[in-house]
């Protein structure tokens, strides 16, 4: 296998890892959110389960067809019960997601492979969607 190839499926399954604990991080913090905050931030981390789902779904797909094995382990997840700790964490890791899809990005438009390109583009703007509402969230004074 061709050596830039390869690298893009390690990377994508670095990708895949992180979009699997994307879904237990707001799995965990729907399940764990409490205080005055719980009626807001239930409904909002159970709404991002499905998109990174979604985007776990189309990585493993896309390494299978690349020739690769997706992987099925997931990156670590921190276990929070602070409600301001949790935001910055989800906020942190929907950037570090940007930042690896726009590597990505670079890597599959090297490889000529237009759908991926435009896939990525996709999947950072509903990354970067996902880490705007982390931020107008924080912004609130309570929260600190």
């Amino acid at each position: 296998m061709d050596k830039e190839l390869q690298e893009l499926i390690d990377g994508l399954n670095e990708d895949l890892a992180n979009e699997y604990a994307a879904v237990i991080m707001y799995t965990y913090n729907a399940a764990v959110v409490s205080g005055m905050y719980r009626q807001v931030l239930k409904p909002f981390f159970e709404g991002e389960i499905s998109d990174e789902q979604e985007h776990a779904m189309y990585l493993s797909e896309k390494i299978s067809v690349l020739g690769g094995t997706p992987t099925t382990k997931p990156a670590e997840v921190k276990q929070l019960a602070d409600v301001h700790e949790m935001l910055k964490e989800a906020r942190r890791a929907e950037k570090a997601t940007i930042d690896r899809y726009e590597k990505r990005k670079k890597q599959a438009a090297n490889l000529n492979m237009t759908e991926l390109v435009v896939k990525l583009e996709d999947l950072i703007s509903d990354e970067t969607h996902h880490m705007e509402e982390m931020d107008r969230l924080l912004s609130d004074p309570r929260l600190s």
